[in-house]
């Protein structure tokens, strides 16, 4: 059901290149990272794994599609999820307390941790639209099942990213920790996480539409 090996190396290579192209889920990540420690931050890139699943098998099944065909559709997804990261910035700034210095990463929980990073991938309708314009040059209805192709290309990308994404939040979280010493670093820490996720909530509803 996979391309040929020269199609599939190709994809791979065009993949991985993606994948360490540092774009929003990267930048959610590190900021995760860096203002919660390395366990949520790698937390952080299984949710948006979790989210790439999702496009994936949206992708295949034609719901991707349908999403790109309807302009309100889109833009009450794109507005959706703009709003929401643009609320959990805002959240992290306000913050009294460095959840990293105070324990509260515990408290909080890292399936919440999950879903969030979940919620911000699903809610992004351009990942929607990259995963329509990208797998399908990979896929040869000769070769079988088109969906299946789409599901098998789509869990190739994702693993890749995933990978890409956990090793960005242990170096991330690492650098976090050590910065965590510093006098005055808890307030750095959470205007900075609280500024990326509100600056990526801003792309997201100012992009345009399609």
């Amino acid at each position: 059901m996979l391309p040929d090996l020269p199609t599939l190396a190709l994809f791979m290579a065009a993949t991985l290149m993606l994948n360490l192209t540092p774009g929003p889920d990267m930048l959610y990540v590190i900021a995760n990272s860096m203002g919660r420690g390395q366990k949520a931050g790698v937390v952080s890139a299984f949710g948006i794994g979790a989210g790439t699943l999702v496009h994936t098998f949206a992708a295949a099944f034609g719901l991707s599609a349908l999403l790109m065909s309807s302009s309100l559709a889109f833009d009450v997804v794109r507005y959706g999820g703009a709003a929401y990261l643009i609320y959990l910035g805002i959240r992290a700034i306000v913050s009294k307390e460095s959840r990293i210095l105070t324990g509260r990463l515990e408290q909080e929980g890292l399936g919440k941790i999950f879903r969030q990073g979940m919620a911000t991938n699903v809610l992004n309708p351009k990942v929607a639209l990259f995963f329509l314009a990208f797998l399908p040059q990979f896929v040869d209805p000769a070769r079988g099942s088109v969906v299946l192709q789409f599901v098998l290309l789509g869990t190739l990308f994702n693993t890749s990213g995933t990978t890409v994404n956990s090793l960005v939040a242990l170096a991330s979280g690492y650098a976090g920790e050590r910065l965590g010493k510093s006098p005055g670093f808890a307030r750095t820490q959470r205007w900075f996480t609280g500024s990326v996720f509100v600056a990526l909530g801003a792309r997201i509803a100012l992009a345009g539409p399609r």
